[in-house]
């Protein structure tokens, strides 16, 4: 677990005699993800230089990595769990290796099968490879975007790097805030690939890959979950690996897709997942530092901690987080499977008191706004975990994986709503709904009632959005000032539609799956979790985001994941016998915080200052008479706009931080 920076000079210009410093600077940012020692290299024309924190090949493990002649070099951020494999298969067709390292393998996979080389491995990474031969250089982010990559063309050169901060470093980048990416941020909760919160400045999307030759910057798609096809799981390292890879084109199609076989029965399949998700945590659990587990008491992170008690060979130890307040707390089911499993289960509390301390800070670690409300029990959660041990398992992907969100079940319920007489639904049911009494509590029917009908009407991509997020599209044009509205573009949602569009999934269900997928889990879920624990310099891995896992899921009939409205259903099967079933059948919370409560208590006078009209007015992004109706509203309870609010405080809390002018 490391971070990655650098840069590549587009033309013939050589490196100014100052690179190395600017390469220094950049990997300053980023020392929080990688404390334990600094790697750097440089040629005429460009620039690679890396932060590690030492996982695995603690003596001999440090980057740069090169092939035989040297004429390769990486740079990598994350871990790759298959490279024992690889790395028998290469010495087998006569490379040799000088470390023990999981990085070394890459140079060589890519003298070996060129940029095909991802087609085989196993892992989360972002990584760095120059050919100097062929002056090639390609960077590239995994399958289900782990681990982040940022790149940007300024002055002539490519910049990159795994968090904004370093590329901000760089002399030649000048921030600038993009208008249309703020604009998906206050419905989007976070800002969605390609896009970061600057101009000119992108995020790789997860499966992409990037490359410079002869000047010439191309990106494209190189694997992708097949909804038609079944995974392969024999035929060598990169079969096992299934999905669409290889052989996709710079669209991401593949020629001709497999069509799916005669189903297995649910406990036939629920067989087969068990054996894949046991080894992907098997291979999980390779660590030369202490290990643990991330164990919230929902499903996920309890099958990752049953399997991981199987595998491990010490008593294994999980970590939770609990709330003061009740609605919001699940310590409790934690503490069940933790005793049911007979894990070291380590607990700590987060009080209102402890979030309002932190909340100032979000800004300074966190380089874009993203208002996922689970971000600060994360980054204490993390911090806590970082006392104990280096590497923890979490159970992310499950929920987009196996339709575990209630908004999977609600697109089937938004049918037959709008099936009924408008007159019904305008004349009776809306209004009703929209006089239930405001709560605060987690998830309360009245939240979920009120939202799902502001929703229900929307286009299958806008209402699941529209649940997720914060500001509905309809909200926009009260929200943003004039000039705000006449710089962007109206229709944020055209570039989910367009990858759901051209995937090959049949039906709403899975047509969200895969927004989620490409959208929610890789730039809010994984984003969150890698900037709250790289912050303390923990390495956290996922084993629901094994390839091979991924690729079953997609696989199954929709039914075997969502049946009624019970998700999950295979993996719920598959874990019948290893955990109580209690935890397997309760409801999903989820990972929140009190913010409603705490916008009108502890928190209010952060809100009132970062939110002031005099601060909207000078800064001319947001109309401070509508915040302050938003505002009073909630204050006096006539409505509940906590994840307005909290969109918009975490927003001025990090420009305060990273914009010039505050």
């Amino acid at each position: 677990m490391c971070g990655i920076a650098g840069w590549i000079n587009l033309d013939t210009t050589k490196l100014n005699h100052d690179a190395e410093a600017v390469l220094h600077s950049m990997c300053e940012r980023i020392v929080h993800r990688g404390p334990d020692s600094e790697g750097v290299w440089l040629d005429d024309t460009v620039a690679l230089g890396m932060r590690r924190l030492s996982i695995i090949d603690l003596h001999t493990g440090d980057q740069p990595v090169f092939n035989c002649d040297r004429s390769v070099v990486v740079m990598m951020n994350g871990e790759l769990y298959n490279y024992r494999e690889v790395r028998a298969e290469l010495e087998a067709k006569g490379h040799k290796f000088t470390t023990k390292s999981d990085t070394e393998i890459l140079p060589h996979l890519y003298e070996e099968y060129g940029e095909g080389l991802l087609d085989h491995v196993n892992g989360m990474y972002a990584f760095s490879l120059w050919d100097a031969k062929r002056k090639k250089l390609i960077i590239a982010r995994d399958r289900f975007g782990e681990k982040p990559l940022y790149y940007g063309v300024f002055d002539g050169k490519l910049i990159w790097a795994s968090e904004l901060k370093a590329i901000l470093a760089h002399p030649a980048v000048k921030p600038e805030l993009d208008l249309n990416a703020l604009r998906h941020y206050v419905s989007f909760d976070y800002v969605p690939a390609p896009m970061s919160i600057f101009k000119d400045i992108h995020k790789l999307p997860a499966a992409h890959v990037l490359t410079v030759e002869n000047g010439e910057v191309k990106t494209r798609r190189y694997w992708d979950i097949s909804w038609t096809s079944s995974p392969p799981y024999e035929g060598g390292v990169a079969a096992a690996l299934g999905g669409r890879g290889g052989s996709l084109d710079a669209n991401g199609e593949a020629p001709a897709k497999t069509q799916r076989r005669k189903e297995a029965s649910l406990t036939e399949k629920a067989d087969e997942l068990k054996g894949l998700l046991s080894d992907a945590v098997r291979m999980r659990l390779v660590s030369d530092v202490p290990l643990g587990i991330l164990l919230s008491g929902g499903i996920d992170s309890s099958t990752v901690a049953a399997f991981a008690v199987q595998h491990a060979t010490e008593r294994v130890k999980t970590f939770s987080i609990g709330f003061e307040e009740d609605s919001f707390d699940e310590s409790k089911y934690a503490r069940r499977v933790a005793k049911h499993l007979d894990t070291e289960h380590y607990e700590d509390k987060l009080s209102a008191a402890t979030a309002g301390d932190l909340i100032g800070e979000i800004g300074g670690w966190l380089d874009e706004p993203m208002s996922d409300g689970s971000l600060i029990p994360t980054f204490l959660l993390a911090r806590f975990v970082r006392k104990h041990v280096t590497v923890a398992l979490g159970g992310d992907g499950g929920d987009e994986l196996f339709a575990g969100y209630p908004m999977y079940y609600a697109h089937r319920v938004a049918a037959r709503y709008l099936a009924l007489p408008s007159l019904l639904r305008r004349g009776l049911i809306e209004p009703v709904v929209n006089a239930l009494p405001v709560s605060t509590k987690n998830l309360s029917f009245e939240y979920k009632a009120k939202r799902f009908i502001r929703a229900a009407r929307y286009d299958d991509v806008t209402r699941h959005h529209s649940w997720f997020g914060s500001f509905s599209v309809d909200q926009h044009d009260q929200l943003f000032t004039k000039d705000v509205l006449a710089q962007t573009d109206a229709d944020i949602y055209r570039g989910v539609r367009g990858l759901v569009g051209g995937s090959d999934a049949k039906n709403v269900i899975e047509q969200m799956q895969y927004a989620d997928i490409n959208f929610y889990l890789a730039e809010d879920i994984l984003t969150k979790v890698d900037r709250a624990a790289m912050a303390v310099s923990l390495e956290t891995r996922a084993p629901f985001l094994d390839p091979r896992v991924g690729q079953f899921a997609a696989s199954i009939p929709v039914e075997y994941k969502l049946r009624g409205k019970s998700g999950k259903v295979i993996l719920k099967e598959a874990m019948r016998d290893l955990l109580p079933q209690d935890i397997l059948h309760r409801p999903k919370k989820g990972f929140g915080i009190p913010i409603a409560e705490w916008l009108k208590g502890r928190l209010n006078p952060l809100m009132h200052d970062m939110l002031s009209p005099e601060r909207l007015k000078q800064q001319g992004l947001f109309n401070p008479d509508y915040v302050q109706r938003l505002i009073t509203e909630h204050e006096t309870g006539r409505a509940s706009h906590h994840k307005e609010l909290w969109t918009l405080l975490v927003f001025e809390l990090w420009s305060d931080n990273f914009l010039p002018n505050g």
